[in-house]
């Protein structure tokens, strides 16, 4: 099992908040101001798919004022894990040692960054889950309650990860995990993407702990919710055993080889 050590600069202690937008024009003024006020030593990176409600220019504003925001342009609407992907190529040029998921829309409690932080300082990956000791979601019709917790059972029944919510997307990676993922091999994009970092990060043997957060739907704009989304989930889980050997459990020697690779880089 993986043991990520701290990278010598003090400098690499920092934080980086990574958050996607599409049409976000209406949240990112106050998600930016919500989560620099909980987490003000962190910067924050907003991958704007080229919104054409204006949200990479209002983005853009907000980073000449404030240092700590940047902004990442795409040419246009990609999904959410080719934006993450991005987002984690761009930290990983970075000083960063800590990268965090966050959704734009509120969902995902700003003042909750500094515990998945906390969260991380004895594992490698910090999972926010909605399941956890209880359910903490507000504002969700049943029927979209259920399919979510359905979608969290099938995948543990499959792949055999012990997690409680493996499609949430609001995370705290140690720099050592986005190191070692081959992100150019992930292939989600929607909430299968959070399953598939999830799932390979377990596979390789890193450490994944969960903490309870209140999710709450969003206070303004629209659900990127869809059928296609759905669809993508549920077949990428079968894709993900395969992978893993039509094993519901960590392959000790992939965690060997991840080990040892991850050991050679740090040595070189």
């Amino acid at each position: 099992m993986f043991r990520s050590k701290l990278l010598d600069s003090g400098n690499m202690n920092r934080r980086l908040v990574i958050i996607p937008t599409y049409n976000e024009r209406e949240n990112v003024a106050a998600i930016s101001a919500a989560a620099l006020r909980a987490a003000p030593d962190s910067d924050l990176l907003f991958v704007d798919d080229n919104s054409p409600d204006g949200t990479g220019a209002l983005a853009d504003q907000l980073a000449a004022n404030d240092p700590r925001i940047r902004v990442l342009h795409r040419e246009g609407k990609q999904g959410l894990g080719r934006a993450y992907i991005a987002g984690f190529q761009w930290a990983l040029r970075g000083p960063y040692e800590f990268v965090f998921e966050m959704d734009a829309d509120f969902s995902h409690h700003p003042d909750d960054l500094n515990r998945l932080h906390a969260a991380a300082a004895n594992a490698d990956l910090a999972l926010g889950s909605r399941y956890i000791h209880g359910i903490r979601v507000i504002n969700w019709p049943l029927s979209r309650l259920l399919l979510s917790m359905g979608a969290a059972a099938y995948v543990r029944a499959i792949t055999g990860m012990p997690f409680t919510d493996p499609t949430g997307g609001f995370k705290c990676y140690r720099r050592t995990v986005l190191e070692t993922i081959p992100l150019d091999r992930i292939t989600s994009n929607g909430y299968a993407f959070q399953v598939e970092m999830t799932h390979t990060a377990w596979r390789l043997g890193f450490r994944v702990t969960e903490i309870p957060i209140v999710f709450e739907e969003r206070r303004s704009g629209v659900s990127k919710m869809s059928g296609g989304i759905v669809r993508e989930a549920l077949g990428t889980v079968w894709k993900l055993w395969a992978r893993n050997g039509f094993r519901r459990r960590p392959d000790p020697r992939r965690m060997a080889t991840a080990a040892a690779d991850t050991e050679r880089a740090g040595a070189a």
